[in-house]
């Protein structure tokens, strides 16, 4: 397999963080309901920012599906935009466009004559990434290449296991779910946000501060929120949400330090139980991720 061939390989790989950059792990809380407080300061009713986004966990995971579009910078490995519609309904389907802008996915998709755009689809058990032409014509003219979760999971080993159970639990409240287990919450105001009011809370997540008390999540949901974090490399995180008058999320903002560098990511959500329709690429048009493996493997190395 030629070198521009396995660069796309990786390129492809690379369809599943833009996918959990816009919605990461799933569940909904305990399915307590959310009462919007009373306080009173001044004579005015100020809401409790976590019983209001119990709330929007609520409503937002209780969807099926949205719209989504996006930006996202991973250190030096790349800068890319995203845009397609997502269904977490069930496991998780739906489509992306996703454009490489910087680093260093963006220099290999240049140099093997891609033009920085792929397609990818998402189903129950795996994914599917078009490569596009100039792959095809290093693949007996296919130009999609398919990944089942179970084989990134037996290849990948912990990390390959821990992404396949990602991507088939997801919702897109994961910056919701972040700042009720900090309990480091704010209001910070109403805004707009592409024409829509929304309401704005803020707080910061420090890793080594998720514990048990913060109950918004249970164990089981704390712990595979912090070893999301854990793995990436990030200690502490910028949240930052935007809630409509329907408790229902339309821009997440995260920001922080990973191992590869700076995590900067921004996602707006609309048009919720928008259809997400999506099919499989013809067969004759497709190749497994797997079997490019084996014919990487049995070229004795020679690309490299």
């Amino acid at each position: 397999m030629r070198t521009s061939t396995v660069r796309r390989v990786c390129l492809s790989v690379m369809a599943a963080a833009a996918l959990t950059s816009v919605a990461a792990c799933g569940g909904s809380d305990s399915g307590k309901s959310a009462d919007r407080g009373t306080d009173k300061a001044g004579g005015v009713v100020k809401a409790d920012p976590i019983a209001a986004l119990r709330n929007v966990q609520k409503k937002t995971g209780g969807e099926r599906s949205a719209k989504v579009e996006g930006t996202t910078q991973m250190g030096t490995m790349m800068s890319m935009k995203q845009t397609g519609v997502i269904d977490w309904s069930d496991g998780l389907t739906g489509s992306m466009e996703i454009t490489y802008t910087g680093g260093s996915m963006a220099d290999a998709v240049k140099q093997s004559g891609g033009d920085g755009t792929m397609q990818a689809r998402y189903f129950k058990d795996g994914y599917v990434v078009n490569m596009g032409d100039g792959f095809a014509a290093q693949a007996g003219g296919k130009h999609w290449i398919s990944y089942r979760y179970a084989d990134l999971a037996k290849m990948a080993g912990a990390s390959g296991e821990a992404m396949k159970q990602q991507m088939q639990n997801t919702t897109p409240d994961q910056g919701v779910k972040s700042l009720l287990a900090s309990g480091d919450v704010q209001k910070v105001g109403t805004e707009d946000v592409r024409g829509v009011q929304a309401t704005h809370y803020s707080g910061t997540v420090d890793v080594a501060s998720l514990t048990a008390k913060n109950s918004a999540l249970d164990a089981g949901q704390l712990e595979q929120l912090k070893k999301q974090f854990s793995d990436a490399g990030i200690t502490t995180e910028q949240v930052d949400i935007w809630v409509d008058a329907n408790d229902l999320l339309v821009k997440k903002v995260e920001r922080g330090q990973m191992k590869t560098g700076e995590l900067n990511s921004t996602v707006y959500y609309s048009d919720y139980g928008t259809k997400a329709s999506v099919e499989q690429p013809p067969a004759a048009d497709t190749v497994d991720f797997a079997e490019l493996l084996k014919q990487q493997q049995g070229a004795g190395g020679a690309a490299s």
